[in-house]
């Protein structure tokens, strides 16, 4: 995604949202970048990142990416870790079992990931979900920081409901449901509006300039 792209992005969030107005006043540019990665590489990434802080899950995943040759994770040395090797990178017993059924199953599905950016959200959620382990925010995640969508609205993600919950005044985090009405008229940059969302609360992972 351009800088023109995040330009047009601000213009129609700030036209359309009166509090993205006055939130992107404050954070200023958006600096959501992809970072660039093989898809597999980004899959094990989206597994590390579940449920942990940004900052111990970018300690966990360097460690793998270092025990497996670096700078990604080549899937063929990942599938030959020890569960002792996973343990002293920090990956615990249930991440260790998603990354075993990632293995399993692209090694199953050898048309699974190549190509995959050419293919829609749709496609490619309902491709990651099939595997066990991975679940809606995980291909969300995939979507948003691997593919770089502008139109993704991950509902399950705690970060977005707290922040949702913050800046519009709600008495509890919404639900699904809440959030697709809130979002309407962040469409079709529903990605960009939920990093500023983000940073609403704090750093961001893979954005420039500290964000």
């Amino acid at each position: 995604m351009s800088t023109t792209f995040y330009q047009k992005a601000r213009r129609h969030l700030g036209r359309k949202c009166p509090v993205m107005k006055t939130l992107i006043a404050g954070v200023g540019p958006c600096t959501l970048v992809a970072e660039p990665a093989d898809p597999f590489t980004i899959l094990v990434r989206c597994v590390v990142y579940q449920q942990i802080s940004t900052k111990a899950a970018r300690s966990i995943f360097d460690r793998v990416s270092a025990a497996t040759g670096g700078p990604g994770v080549p899937m063929a040395r990942l599938a030959k870790m020890t569960e002792a090797e996973l343990r002293a990178c920090g990956v615990s017993g249930p991440k260790q079992r998603t990354l075993r059924a990632v293995v399993d199953h692209v090694a199953a599905h050898p048309d699974l990931l190549p190509g995959i950016a050419d293919r829609d959200d749709d496609a490619v959620r309902a491709g990651l979900t099939a595997i066990k382990g991975i679940g809606p925010w995980s291909a969300d995640m995939f979507l948003i920081f691997g593919l770089a969508r502008p139109d993704v609205l991950p509902v399950g993600d705690y970060g977005l409901r707290a922040g949702v919950r913050n800046l519009y005044g709600l008495k509890e985090l919404p639900g699904a449901a809440e959030l697709e009405e809130v979002a309407a008229a962040w469409r079709p940059y529903r990605s960009v509006a939920t990093w500023y969302v983000w940073r609403s609360l704090g750093p961001v992972p893979q954005s420039g300039q500290g964000g």
